[in-house]
């Protein structure tokens, strides 16, 4: 099989929320919220990538995630490098990323700890459309009334270093040593090197891609596997059908069709683009 239908995981956070997203059933109203939909391979323990929507109705913690060889020397497989492709925003949504200013470690956590990181970190206006790709060490926050797909390296490792007052966890003596405390800045801008084809994220960790009524040949390099998100729309992938709302992990040559319009990312683990659609 060269491309499988992945499984979804629900899981429910206290910033989520009760009002998903088209085709997803939403939570009961006296259940918990649900703030993230996984998609796993039952069959693999860590694939390089992980595929998640998030739906938030309250502002997640301030964090920060670990690089290969900080996550690595505490006994994990891989650090975390994520991306965010912003489906649905409020018009004051914002998402934190970076700090305002360059700011030293003590001062970092001093402000986690008296809760003036919420003005220390910067807080941008988003709309739907919009992606960023969040490196290792970076400090962040992504804020309320927010769909996004995530794509991420594949590990749940997240420190902690402020939620709001809320009785959770905090890391910060390993939150502060692996945070970068500097304005973020970009390190690609999105391009379309062909019509229905758009680069939105290029390595380091992975590539992401998102493509408009694809149809032809996916063909990867032997070993490598990649993530095929359709956002909407139909169509068949290595003869099975797919639609919106699903993650299949492709892992050779694959043919795929598409019915009228639809919107799809595709992201596999790599520094630079291939010709990934032929």
């Amino acid at each position: 099989m060269t491309a499988k239908r992945l499984t979804t995981r629900r899981v429910e956070k206290p910033w989520g929320r009760h009002s998903l997203w088209p085709g997803f059933t939403d939570p009961p109203a006296d259940g918990a919220p649900v703030g993230e939909i996984w998609f796993q391979d039952e069959t693999e323990e860590t694939p390089e990538l992980l595929v998640k929507y998030l739906f938030t109705a309250e502002r997640l913690s301030i964090q920060v995630h670990p690089d290969d060889a900080a996550a690595r020397a505490s006994g994990h497989a891989r650090g975390k490098d994520e991306a965010w492709v912003i489906l649905a925003a409020e018009p004051d949504s914002t998402i934190a990323i970076g700090t305002r200013g360059p700011v030293s470690r003590e001062m970092l956590r001093a402000a986690a700890l008296d809760g003036s990181i919420e003005a220390l970190v910067d807080w941008k206006p988003v709309k739907p459309g919009q992606v960023y790709y969040s490196p290792a060490g970076t400090v962040h926050a992504i804020g309320a009334g927010i769909t996004l797909i995530e794509v991420q390296q594949n590990v749940d490792l997240t420190y902690r270093l402020y939620d709001y007052g809320r009785p959770r966890e905090l890391h910060l003596d390993d939150g502060i040593a692996v945070s970068d405390p500097e304005p973020f800045v970009p390190n690609f801008t999105p391009e379309t090197p062909a019509p229905g084809r758009t680069i939105l994220a290029e390595g380091p960790k992975f590539v992401l891609e998102r493509w408009r009524a694809p149809r032809g040949r996916i063909a990867l390099p032997p070993g490598m596997s990649g993530w095929f998100v359709p956002i909407s729309g139909t169509g068949d992938i290595a003869g099975e059908a797919w639609q919106a709302g699903e993650c299949w992990l492709v892992h050779a040559d694959a043919t795929i069709a598409t019915d009228g319009e639809s919107d799809v990312l595709f992201a596999y683990p790599l520094a630079e683009r291939i010709d990934i659609l032929r």
